[in-house]
Parts: structure tokens; C-alpha cells; sequence
């Protein structure tokens, strides 16, 4: 069962955050969908039989390595990712896409994170939090708008959903695993508003059919993110719209 606290210590972090602002909606979906979206070596997680896909748009501040009292400005992202078993059957994430609104973040890409540059925003406008983005030079983008509720105490389901503590990535043939460590997340529930995406369609996957499940967190602070290693072979693969 996925831990709500972190599993391990990162004791030497590769880079300080804080991430915050957070809306999580996740889709249901068939395993048969979403497994040849994998690289070898990982597995598709499932809860109760089905695969989920998440939107998580949020700001990231506050990001520096570590020991430095410079750090970048406060910036948008928006992950859409997926559950999966690596080596060992160590749970984890791996991400259809990533789109981002600083530069600085495309480094990642060296171990295969697919970051993507990108126009996003994140604005409080009254009671409700409105997320959008578009990718530069076309493709995937989205609009969310969503009114953040009452705290809540997770279900078992909220926290597989919420709860990882490493992601895959792949790149040159190799299978990454970055470790991350940060507080439990505080869930509150969400009404979502309005949403239009495309982020799904261009990764291969159907537009979503099922009713989400809709979080939000007003988020975590120093969140350290280990350094990345490689844990076997990942194959290459590619999603629509380009090298992932």
C-alpha cells in the first residue's frame, strides 16, 4: 500500500521547492490504455482494476539546489501523469508530459523529464483558483478553474492517488528514479468549475469519459528532490507530439 509520508530520507537533495497552489484531477481509466504509453520496465499501478491519469497544475517557488540562498522566481506547471511499478515493484509516477513556464527547468530533460516550455498562468480571482496553459509553438493546452473546500481527512484511494514518493523517467535506452521527500499533503476537497484539455489526447490517451475525483491543496514546502539514478532499461518511446 503507497505510504502517506514519505517512504525515504533525502538526506543529500538535488534541488529544494515548495510546491504549492496544487489542484489534482484524476481520471479513471482502462490499464489497457495506458501500459503501451510505458517504457519497458515499468508496470501500469491500478486501484480496484483501473489505471488512473492526473492533471496537477500548480506554482512552483522557491526553487534552489541546495545551500543556495538564491532562488528563482515563483513559476506555473502542470503535470499530467499516470502510476506505475518500477524494478522491484517500487510504486511510483511517470509523466506523460510536463508543461512549464521557465526555461531553466528543460535540464531535466538530460534524464528524461518531459518538460515543455510553455505559457501558463495561476490566478485567486474571489473563491475560486483558475489554472491555464498552452504550449509554445503549439499543442497541448488547458483551462481549470476550480473552488477549493473544506479540508478532509484522505481515504485510502486519496492518498494512492496523492502519495508517491519517487518518479521514473527514461532516457537513451535507461529507466531513471529520482526520490522525493516532502510532508504529507493537506487535501482539501474541490468543486471544478470549468475544464478544457487537450494535454490527453496529444499523449495517445482518449478524452476522458468518467467523472473525476478533484483535490486541492493549498500545498507542501521544502520538498528535497534526490538525485536521479538509473535502475535498468527503459526503451525509447515518444508521445504525439513529440521525444517525451
Amino acid at each position: 500500500m503507497v505510504s502517506y509520508g514519505p517512504r525515504q530520507r533525502v538526506h543529500v537533495p538535488a534541488l529544494r521547492a515548495d510546491w504549492l497552489t496544487q489542484t489534482f484531477v484524476h481520471w479513471a481509466c482502462p490499464p489497457a490504455r495506458v501500459q503501451p504509453l510505458l517504457p519497458r520496465g515499468l508496470a501500469v499501478d491500478t486501484y480496484d482494476g483501473s489505471a488512473w491519469v492526473s492533471l496537477t497544475p500548480f506554482l512552483m517557488s522557491g526553487v534552489r539546489p541546495p545551500g543556495s540562498p538564491v532562488a528563482l522566481p515563483p513559476f506555473a506547471e502542470t503535470n499530467l501523469r499516470t502510476y506505475v511499478r518500477g524494478p522491484g515493484g517500487r510504486e511510483g509516477l511517470w509523466f506523460l508530459s510536463i508543461e512549464v513556464a521557465c526555461p531553466v527547468m528543460l535540464a531535466a530533460r538530460a534524464v528524461g523529464v518531459p518538460y515543455h516550455v510553455g505559457r501558463l498562468e495561476l490566478a485567486r480571482r474571489a473563491d475560486a483558483v483558475h489554472y491555464a496553459g498552452a504550449r509554445r509553438g503549439g499543442g497541448p493546452g488547458y483551462r481549470m478553474a476550480v473552488r477549493p473546500g473544506e479540508p478532509i481527512r484522505p481515504s485510502r484511494l486519496d492518498v494512492w492517488l496523492t502519495s508517491r514518493w519517487r518518479a521514473f523517467t527514461g532516457r537513451c535506452g535507461a529507466l531513471w528514479e529520482t526520490p522525493v521527500e516532502h510532508a504529507p499533503w493537506p487535501l482539501r476537497e474541490a468543486r471544478l468549475l470549468a475544464l478544457e484539455e487537450t494535454c490527453t489526447r496529444v499523449v495517445g490517451l482518449p478524452p476522458p469519459v468518467t467523472e473525476p475525483i478533484v483535490h486541492f491543496s493549498d500545498g507542501v514546502r521544502n520538498v528535497r528532490l534526490g538525485v536521479s539514478r538509473p535502475v535498468g532499461r527503459g526503451g525509447r518511446i515518444r508521445d504525439r507530439a513529440g521525444e517525451v
